[in-house]
């Protein structure tokens, strides 16, 4: 048991040591198969699921488990309970131990956890990323950010776009949550349209734009399944991570992304500091957005906590809508990628900035017109004004969305989220939708791949 935590401290009550994983069926899971799955001294007992989150028919029979078919021997199935029921799972599971495998929270929160499990009789701690961190036979770039909303997706997209060009077979590697089937979705790949239907709003919105863009995206449950199969098609892979999550594979070159307008979160949020301290550059974002002092604050939290021969480098996020003539003059809805605005802290995104370039009459506030679960989304994320989280977990969900845009009778809708709102709901008004585009300041796409894996890529 010398890897375990209690190498460093008392012995567990049980011969094996007994594990609960808190997490929101991303990081926990990649924890469970990386680390905890197959490793005799340790057997994972619960999952929790944060509040409010759907998961959908996770197995045949129940909606709060993980498929014994994805157990060693068939052992689980595992359960999966809510979050607020922690202390209450520790008591009834006799669990050792409780890991951490949340992402984009912060500091203090990250201890509040800790103080429950504690308070519930438990150890607790989380997995680093030598334990966790997969070898890929193929190239990594990875792009992670120090916290959601930076514009990850937006250099990802780069640098498969210039991979593509110098003739190289690239699949992106995504790290959302998936809702459904588990056993189903141990691996997916997505290369067309037609391999979106059916899925949420919020998986749709870590795959389409890479997807319109001719990218090949893989995503999952398994990621060591998932990038063997990757690995298997592509030379090269570009990580998209999602939230601030470390990566799932050992980079080859990892690039981090620190947002102007949230110039200080790189020390404030878990595991983004992690991602900046680890980073081979820094890539600072948005400062066409920002505040001089805002900008200075940014670099100079990248400077301080980087590693001291990682390079800061700038850009901008420039917002460019489809058909801008079509919002000026108009009163606007604006409906923007949700986890940026909820967990994510933002108040507005590339929807919001788009409907004020193009002229737009009015914004409508969404909040008098939101109903059923929308309306309780507005309500807990008290920071939003004039924009609607674009939120479809669930068909219900989704009907509350379509519901809140129709009653609020705009001219036009403004739609800032990755997804092709057209595609998913059906309202009255038409849709114009806006996307962030990275524009570098002191560097290109291509410099940064040949200065990060030149010697790989070129040999």
């Amino acid at each position: 048991m010398a890897d375990t935590l209690f190498a460093r401290g008392r012995q567990p009550r049980n011969m094996t040591e007994r594990v609960v994983v808190m997490g929101a069926a991303g990081r926990d899971f990649h924890d469970y198969f990386a680390a905890l799955r197959d490793d005799p001294d340790r057997r994972v007992v619960a999952f929790t699921r944060a509040p409010g989150q759907n998961l959908g028919e996770t197995e045949a029979g129940g909606d709060d488990a993980f498929p014994a078919a994805l157990t060693p021997d068939g052992r689980g199935p595992i359960p999966i309970v809510p979050e607020a029921a922690l202390a209450e799972t520790v008591a009834e599971r006799d669990a050792d131990t409780v890991l951490f495998a949340y992402s984009d929270v912060a500091h203090g929160d990250v201890m509040h956890a800790a103080s429950r499990a504690l308070a519930a009789g438990a150890d607790f701690g989380m997995l680093g990323p030598d334990s966790v961190q997969l070898d890929v036979d193929v190239p990594v770039v990875a792009v992670n950010a120090v916290r959601t909303g930076c514009g990850k997706s937006a250099v990802a997209r780069a640098f498969a776009d210039e991979l593509d060009a110098r003739g190289l077979d690239v699949a992106v590697v995504r790290e959302p949550m998936p809702y459904g089937d588990l056993v189903e979705k141990r691996v997916e790949r997505f290369a067309d349209e037609r391999d979106l239907a059916g899925l949420t709003v919020e998986e749709r919105e870590e795959y389409e734009d890479h997807v319109a863009a001719g990218h090949v995206v893989y995503a999952g449950v398994d990621y060591r399944a998932v990038f063997e199969r990757a690995s298997d098609e592509a030379d090269v892979l570009v990580w998209d991570g999602g939230n601030n999550e470390l990566a799932f594979a050992r980079p080859d070159y990892h690039l981090v992304l620190v947002d102007a307008l949230r110039p200080d979160h790189g020390e404030r949020y878990h595991p983004g500091e992690a991602n900046l301290r680890r980073a081979d550059a820094v890539l600072v974002t948005k400062e066409n957005a920002a505040s001089d002092d805002q900008v200075e604050t940014a670099r100079d939290s990248a400077a301080r906590l980087a590693p001291a021969d990682a390079p800061v480098y700038h850009s901008d996020s420039v917002v460019r809508a489809d058909d801008p003539d079509a919002i000026a003059g108009r009163d606007a809805l604006v409906v923007e990628d949700g986890p940026t605005l909820t967990h994510g802290g933002t108040p507005h995104g590339a929807g919001y900035v788009a409907a004020e370039d193009a002229g737009a009459a009015s914004i409508i506030d969404p909040e008098p017109h939101a109903v059923g679960e929308i309306a309780d989304v507005l309500a807990e994320y008290d920071h939003l004004d004039d924009v609607l989280p674009a939120m479809g977990y669930s068909e219900a969900q989704l009907a509350d969305l379509e519901a809140t845009i129709d009653a609020a009778d705009p001219d036009v809708v403004v739609a800032g989220t990755p997804v092709d709102l057209d595609a998913v709901v059906d309202v009255d008004a038409p849709v114009v939708r806006a996307r962030y585009e990275v524009a570098f300041h002191d560097t290109t796409p291509a410099e940064l791949l040949d200065a990060g894996l030149g010697a790989v890529l070129d040999p």
